[in-house]
């Protein structure tokens, strides 16, 4: 069955995203360009050459029967063939099918995942796919071929938003089930309670992955333009209620304001990345403008 007219991934703004260079900030297991030198220099790799001593190398690699020998300062390189292993965790929980544009939440992550697969398969890295609601419902482990982007976009081109949230327990059953340091992206509204949610994006730093939020954010759910008694919905429980949002919406703004601060400032402390993106914005632009800001 074709997968309806919004659940069709922009392949042309995909194939744009593919040409930018997706750069981690902290050294996770490699850099660019497909078979990278580990950052990770003595840990369990070969040893490659010595190399003259330069002021800010780690005084633990001098060689110091080398000294003796030759009166001169050198260090010990080692090198090891590496690719990046990239998690890319997608929420499909009810709220994600939420938008007052074009575009729903849901369809807006999904273009980003398929983008950013693409992306590190280009660059000759791995890419893998997660997509979660209260539960994990698929887990694609991390391949570098064409066959596995096409498997990843299949997915992406068919996912429909599923049941309500809990983001904090699925994150700290994926981060048990990832062995290898790798990058984690997840891409989500992250509604669900704040500490809990840090402490599962925390467990993947614990486990030494590099991670990158990416927050995905309707217009209204930042301005709250509503001006008229109006009947909400909830997404995931189907709850309704009348308000007034005259009444509500100093409250409301005063809270969500609260929420994102706390997000974004328990992201920087636990050395996560955190980007806000708006569903106004195209994803491939959005996209573009993050990863050259990761430069």
């Amino acid at each position: 069955m074709p997968a309806s007219k919004e659940r069709q991934i922009d392949r042309r703004a995909v194939a744009r995203i593919s040409r930018l260079e997706l750069r981690a900030r902290q050294a996770v297991e490699g850099y660019y360009s497909g078979i990278h030198k580990s950052p990770y220099h003595g840990f369990n790799v070969e040893f490659a050459e010595f190399r003259e001593y330069s002021p800010g190398d780690d005084p633990r690699y001098i060689d110091w029967r080398v000294l003796a020998r030759t009166d001169r300062f050198f260090i010990k390189q080692f090198e090891a063939d590496t690719n990046l292993s990239c998690y890319i965790l997608l929420d499909a929980s009810g709220s994600m099918e939420f938008t007052t544009v074009r575009e729903s939440r849901l369809s807006y992550g999904a273009g980003l995942a398929a983008s950013l697969a693409l992306l590190m398969l280009r660059q000759g890295d791995q890419a893998g796919l997660v997509v979660f609601d209260n539960a994990v419902r698929t887990f694609i482990p991390p391949r570098g071929n064409a066959r596995h982007f096409a498997a990843i976009v299949e997915v992406l081109e068919r996912v429909k938003a599923g049941a309500d949230t809990n983001i904090a327990a699925v994150l700290h059953e994926i981060a048990e089930r990832i062995r290898r340091r790798s990058m984690v992206i997840v891409i989500s509204d992250f509604f669900d309670n704040v500490e809990a949610l840090l402490k599962g994006l925390q467990h993947f730093r614990h486990r030494r992955h590099e991670v990158i939020a990416l927050h995905l954010l309707d217009d209204a759910e930042l301005a709250f333009p509503y001006d008229r008694v109006t009947l909400f919905e909830g997404i995931e429980r189907g709850e309704e209620i009348v308000v007034d949002p005259r009444v509500m919406a100093d409250s409301y703004r005063a809270r969500m304001g609260q929420f994102l601060d706390r997000l974004r400032r328990g992201c920087t402390e636990k050395s996560i990345d955190y980007e806000r993106m708006l569903l106004s914005d195209p994803f491939d632009r959005a996209l573009t403008a993050y990863l050259g800001r990761r430069r």
